[in-house]
């Protein structure tokens, strides 16, 4: 797939235009299209790993404050 890149640079474009346009939901298809390449490429094949790395971070940074855990901060 050496046009890959030519490929997501016309899904991005096309989200562009279709923003542009008003139509949210042109704009929406188009940036899964692009997101769908891009994963599909060496460098994006790390995102869906980074992508949840950072939400059990965020999970693990937040239970215990929705929780109501001993310890956790409060609003004082």
């Amino acid at each position: 797939m050496p046009s890959v890149g030519l490929l997501i640079l016309g899904a991005v474009l096309g989200a562009f235009i279709c923003a542009k346009t008003r139509s949210a939901a042109g704009a929406v298809v188009f940036s899964l299209i692009a997101l769908v390449l891009f994963i599909g490429t060496p460098i994006g094949q790390g995102l869906p790993g980074a992508i949840g790395g950072f939400m059990s971070a965020v999970d693990q940074a937040t239970t215990p404050a929705l929780s109501g855990e001993p310890g956790a901060p409060s609003d004082g």
